[in-house]
């Protein structure tokens, strides 16, 4: 149910901004929250990156198996905005359904339409209005719809959307949310120089939020280094309070202390983080996806 009439294309694309459906019935509620956990959520802006695994009929792992879970998660958490890698067109939809009416999303499939993985950006409609929204391909022709010149084992690209916050003072920023490839460092070498280029071309005025899944561990990646050196810091080691600390790529295992973390959400240094998660949910056992989502409470500043 495309809902352009406030947005403003940079780019002619047939991009999906949909809003969702109704929440099924049969939704897992959101668990009760504290009242401090409720209080930080109505004031900070709550942020999730979120590799999905894309849907599959696989056992014991399929979609019809992960998404009741995904749902309950997200239910229960309900970020502000969430950058999510590897969703399909039908598992993106279905998400938003899940979510319910109070989100929409933006996003086109890295081959063009709704074909191949998504890097969406789903956000909630009663505190955030979309300004304008971009796509670029990391390549050496990054306006060229499904470019992949570096040698990736797959098709790569960034969602680029500038946010109207409605919580006071009211004020704009940026999102950006990507997927770096999974088998050559050379890919993500340059993907990375791509995105600070156009991390420059931007409004430094406004505070800019960058989501993905990197494939490349924090701290021990020139990765890393490259997107810091372009004026980010990490939210995880910025925030005041933070979770255990685990390997954000579990593969449906028990989650490794200390692991590698290759999700991460990224900030602008005026951006404030009270609090990360690395988040374990896993009822009985059954996790939503083979990824721990990353989570970020903030003040833009």
């Amino acid at each position: 149910m495309p809902h352009l009439s406030r947005v403003t294309r940079r780019l002619g694309l047939r991009t999906a901004l949909a809003a969702a459906a109704a929440l099924p019935a049969s939704s897992a509620a959101p668990s009760p929250r504290g009242a401090q956990a409720a209080a930080r959520h109505d004031r900070h802006l709550e942020v999730m990156s979120f590799n999905l695994r894309y849907a599959s009929a696989t056992e014991p792992h399929s979609w019809a198996v992960r998404r009741p879970v995904m749902r309950a998660l997200l239910c229960r958490e309900r970020p502000h905005v969430i950058g999510t890698q590897e969703g399909l067109y039908q598992q993106v939809r279905d998400i938003a359904t899940d979510l319910g009416p109070e989100y929409a999303w933006i996003g086109t499939g890295r081959a063009g339409g709704s074909r191949d993985e998504f890097v969406a950006v789903f956000y909630d409609r009663r505190r955030l209005t979309p300004v304008e929204y971009d796509h670029f391909w990391l390549s050496d022709t990054p306006d060229v719809i499904g470019s992949n010149t570096w040698g990736g084992a797959c098709i790569r690209m960034v969602t680029r959307v500038r946010f109207r916050d409605t919580q006071p003072p009211a004020r704009e920023f940026y999102v950006l949310n990507t997927h770096l490839d999974n088998k050559s460092q050379y890919a993500r070498v340059r993907a990375v120089s791509l995105i600070a280029d156009r991390i420059a071309g931007l409004d430094r005025s406004l505070p800019l939020v960058v989501t993905g899944d990197f494939n490349a561990a924090a701290h021990k990646n020139p990765v890393y280094d490259t997107l810091l050196g372009a004026g980010l810091v990490d939210t995880w080691d910025t925030a005041v309070e933070h979770t255990a600390p685990y390997g954000t790529f579990h593969g449906y295992r028990p989650p490794r202390p200390y692991g590698d973390r290759i999700d991460w959400i990224l900030a602008t240094p005026g951006v404030t983080a009270h609090w990360a998660s690395i988040n374990t949910f896993a009822p009985d056992g059954r996790f939503p996806s083979d990824h721990l989502p990353v989570q970020a409470s903030l003040t833009l500043g």
